[in-house]
């Protein structure tokens, strides 16, 4: 399997940094090790590093899976909660399609 590199943006890339660092310190102050939790939520020891590190390259599943085995699992409930400019956008009654036309080749 060809590994892809996965170039984000900076503030794209800073933000999932943030979340690495906001999960190596829960797992830190419920004074789980690693091993522990990597084993709790079925990943490998090098996913879990690649998790805390905010790499891209991780699936979403295996950072719900950490979050579950450190009980942050309702936090997943928050993302895009508050989504002022689809309301916004939403209240204008904008007209979207459903898709993009076909191309012809």
């Amino acid at each position: 399997m060809k590994s892809t590199n996965s170039i984000l943006l900076p503030k794209a890339q800073k933000a999932l940094s943030k979340l690495g660092d906001n999960i190596k310190l829960a797992r830190l102050r419920r004074k789980y090790s690693t091993q522990q939790v990597s084993e709790r939520a079925n990943i490998s020891r090098p996913t879990l590093l690649s998790i805390e590190r905010g790499s891209p390259t991780v699936s979403i599943g295996a950072y719900v899976k950490v979050l579950m085995v450190l009980g942050l699992e309702k936090d997943i409930d928050k993302v895009a909660k508050d989504d002022d400019l689809g309301r916004k956008l939403q209240d204008a009654n904008l007209i979207i399609k459903e898709r993009a036309p076909k191309r012809n080749r």
